[in-house]
């Protein structure tokens, strides 16, 4: 992390500088009052090998159907699409598209459509692909430990 006043790169304390909490290195922590000094890491040796991810992801997916229960359940309702629209605060146009399965809501949309509409139109399923991760020196995962370059 950068110092938030000189901008080295070895900003390691919290330092209290003229009201402001500041991330800062050694030398500008003699500007305030230092509320938190660097902790000494601890390394510990971790042979190279394979990690396996055990913990299955859930994804949010819109189901298939969303169209046409979109469209029943704003009819159920006795809305116009335009009314629906308005209140949805979209273009009409585009619940026009979306009833019609020609574009697919976002998640946070189809949340909201939900809520309103009172019906499901987001599945999550879980995703029991195991991810082998090769491990370094430390327990940061990078991009290069996910993409095998061989």
């Amino acid at each position: 992390m950068n110092c938030e006043m000189c901008g080295k790169k070895e900003a390691e304390y919290k330092t209290i500088v003229e009201g402001t909490e500041l991330t800062v290195c050694a030398k500008c922590s003699a500007y305030g009052k230092v509320i938190r000094k660097p902790q000494l890491a601890i390394k510990t040796k971790q042979k190279e090998g394979f990690k396996k991810q055990e913990k299955p992801e859930k994804i949010e997916k819109i189901v298939i159907d969303y169209g046409q229960k979109i469209r029943k359940a704003r009819t159920k309702k006795e809305m116009t699409q335009e009314e629906f629209a308005k209140k949805l605060n979209i273009k009409e146009s585009l619940l026009t598209k979306i009833e019609n399965s020609v574009l697919k809501p976002s998640i946070p949309l189809a949340r909201k459509l939900e809520k309103i509409l009172k019906i499901r139109l987001v599945e999550e399923i879980e995703d029991n692909e195991k991810v082998e991760i090769k491990s370094r020196k430390t327990e940061a995962v990078t991009i290069g430990d996910l993409i095998d370059l061989e």
